[in-house]
This record gives structure tokens, C-alpha cells and sequence, in this order.
């Protein structure tokens, strides 16, 4: 049966409590045994008569949806809970800005790709490293964390692991550090409309309180206005950083790092149709460009494999000496054309059960694979 199937059969109680302490409240519990609701959101929707709107649902699949008449009281902090109940924690909102999408080098930046939803797997490996404590608070001081996109799709703590990263950020910048956040294609993917890969449970959610689920992190959500915000290319000292790579066609494009980065966050809550309409959107949004290609990395001739010589006119357009990208899975942090390549994306539950590397930390000028829990080989770089 359909997750909508699943919806349709639930039996539900409903209990409304209207305009208390400006605000009023619907809890809707589903009692079906074949639920496929789980702990999620919270959702926040900004509409457009000043009410905000927030969604959640408990580990038992009941959903709590209150609306602020008012809007949000101040010093506002959702409470987030991932599907097991092992990661509980609370956001205050904040002003989210876009981030520079040129940083110089901390004295230590992880870097990690494709977390897909699974926050088991990211949480223990940041607190294994010392990058957050056993709150979930940050502790990595004046470093800097990098996550190369996909949090969205194949995982169940997608919205979980978005409210993390955004608290994270605040606290890096409190603490003097960084964290940054980038796109990638399934984030592009979803806000489509494209849910291939989305799993039953997000189906679930947003059928049992009638909206899209591009809807739920739409432009006129707090985690939507966020993810407006996020950089498709960011440069830290001589190391260039994008999901996918930068091929080809993007180099005859010679846009400029904050051009693209505009340009993708124009381009993000239009659905595939519109992207497609823009001859911008079409290549940004499509093989060839930053969160797709993945010619840098694969050389079967249907992915217009880079050479050598486009590969160094790149690297001399973004002045960096290096280009760290994700997507591909590899089966370890891999190297390539001569260094001037890392793939940092693998099968991250694969690689935590036979302990190769997940992600890599930069000092200086040298590169480490990361364990679980130790620092692994240092990369041969050229």
C-alpha cells in the first residue's frame, strides 16, 4: 500500500483548542497499526496574514499543528527529535544571511558529503572527532565544518539533520568558527518536485497535513528562507568546493563564484519545467553543471570526462589549487589527476562498518582520511 494509502486508513482524533495565548492548536493522532509516520520537522510556515504555522510529529506519529496568530513570540525555539529519540535538542530561530563564499584556512576544516537523511551515522561521527559534544552543541571551536549537500532523500532524519546544521551554524559563528552548508542535487531535487528518492514517511507528513512536499521546506518556511541562503561553490584557501564539480561547459560559462551561487539560489524552488524554460537554469540545473557533473571523477565518455588541461583553466578561474567535490560514491576518499581532485563521498554506513574513510580534515596544507574515530592515512597529494 501507498504511503497515501497508509494515510487514508488512519483513524484519527482531533482536538482543536482556538486562540490561546494567541495562538490556536490542532493535534492529530494516528492510531493506525500500519502507520508510517515518524518523529519529524518541526515544519515553520510563514503565511501571508502574519500567522506562522508549525508542524511536527512525535515518535508515536501523532502531529502537533499550532498556528501564531501574532507570529512567533520572541527568543522562538523549535524542539527537534530524531525517529529513534536518542538525538533531542532545541533550535532558537535566527537571521540567516547568505555565508562568504571565500574563507581563509582554519587551523582544522572536516569535511563530509551525502549525509542522505541519516543522522545516526553523521552525528557519531562528528562527536567522535570532537566537532560537536555529547549535547550536540558545537566544540570545534574556531574550525571549520563543511557538509558538500545531500541531506535530503534515502534517510529518515532529513528535516532533523537540517535543524542541526542550521544550530550548528549559529554556534560556529559564536564560537568564532564556521560551518558551511552547501547544495546539492537532491536538495535541487526535491524543491522541484522530483521525490524519486524521497522516502514513505515525508509522503506521509505531507498528505496528513494537505500541503507538497516541496512545500515543506518552500521559500516561505524557516528552513526553506535557509536554504536560499546556501553557496553551490565556496573556496577555502587554496581548496574549491562543490558538490558534484565544474565541468566544461560551466567553464565556458566563466561565471564567477557569487554569480552562481545567485544564480542556483534563483533557480531553487522552481519546479523542473521552469528551470528548463531558463537557458541559465538548464545547465545549472542539469548534468553539466555544479551539483551533477560528475566528469571530474568518472571517465565514461557520457559524462563528458574533464582533461587535464580544462581541469587546470578551472582551477585557475576560481584561483585554487585543489577542487574537493561529493556526490560520486567511491569506495574510500579517493585522489585524483594527480591530487588536484579528492572525492569525499562514499557509502557512509558501508564505510562505518568496515572503517574506511567518511570524510577528511585539513591542516595546513595536508590532507587526512577520516574514521570513525581515528585519522587514518595522510593523502598523497602532488
Amino acid at each position: 500500500m501507498s504511503a497515501s494509502g497508509h494515510i487514508r486508513r488512519f483513524a484519527t482524533a482531533l482536538a482543536v483548542a482556538i486562540i490561546s495565548s494567541g495562538f490556536s492548536a490542532w493535534a492529530v493522532s494516528a492510531i493506525d497499526e500500519d502507520r508510517v509516520l515518524t518523529a519529524d520537522g518541526p515544519y515553520v510556515f510563514y503565511n501571508q496574514d502574519g500567522s506562522v504555522r508549525v508542524l511536527s510529529v512525535t515518535r508515536e506519529g501523532s502531529v502537533s499543528d499550532t498556528t501564531y496568530i501574532d507570529g512567533l513570540p520572541e527568543g522562538f525555539s523549535v524542539h527537534v527529535e530524531d525517529q529513534s529519540g536518542k538525538y533531542v535538542f532545541d533550535v532558537p530561530l535566527a537571521e540567516k544571511d547568505r555565508p562568504e563564499w571565500d574563507h581563509r584556512k582554519a587551523r582544522k576544516t572536516f569535511i563530509l558529503s551525502d549525509p542522505h537523511g541519516r543522522m545516526d551515522l553523521m552525528v557519531e561521527l562528528l562527536k567522535s572527532h570532537k566537532v560537536i559534544d555529547s549535547d550536540l552543541e558545537w566544540s570545534f571551536g574556531r574550525n571549520h565544518l563543511v557538509v558538500l549537500g545531500d541531506v535530503f532523500d534515502r534517510g529518515e532524519d532529513v528535516t532533523q539533520i537540517l535543524w542541526l546544521l542550521y544550530k550548528l551554524e549559529s554556534e560556529a559563528e559564536s564560537a568564532g568558527g564556521r560551518l558551511s552548508f552547501m547544495l546539492g542535487n537532491h536538495e535541487t531535487m526535491v524543491l522541484a518536485g522530483d521525490l524519486r528518492y524521497v522516502e514513505d514517511k515525508y509522503v506521509a507528513i505531507a498528505d496528513s497535513v494537505d500541503v507538497t512536499i516541496p512545500h515543506l521546506y518552500g521559500s516561505d518556511t524557516e528552513l526553506g528562507r535557509w536554504l536560499s541562503t546556501r553557496n553551490t561553490i565556496e573556496r577555502i584557501g587554496d581548496l574549491l568546493l562543490v558538490h558534484a564539480g565544474l565541468g566544461p561547459l560551466m567553464l565556458e560559462l566563466a561565471m564567477t563564484a557569487p554569480q552562481v551561487n545567485d544564480a542556483m539560489s534563483a533557480g531553487l524552488f522552481q519546479d523542473k519545467a521552469a528551470r528548463k524554460a531558463d537557458p541559465l537554469g538548464r545547465i545549472l540545473f542539469s548534468n553539466p553543471g555544479p551539483v551533477w557533473y560528475r566528469g571530474l571523477v568518472l571517465d565514461k565518455e557520457k559524462y563528458d570526462p574533464i582533461s587535464e588541461e580544462h581541469l587546470e583553466d578551472i582551477l585557475d578561474l576560481y584561483d585554487a589549487d585543489r577542487i574537493i567535490v561529493g556526490h560520486t560514491i567511491m569506495d574510500d576518499i579517493t585522489v585524483l589527476h594527480g591530487g588536484r581532485v579528492i572525492a569525499v563521498n562514499v557509502d557512509n554506513h558501508e564505510n562505518f562498518v568496515n572503517d574506511l574513510g567518511r570524510a577528511v580534515l585539513v591542516r595546513g596544507r595536508r590532507i587526512y582520511v577520516v574514521g570513525n574515530d581515528t585519522l587514518k592515512d595522510r593523502l598523497k597529494l602532488n
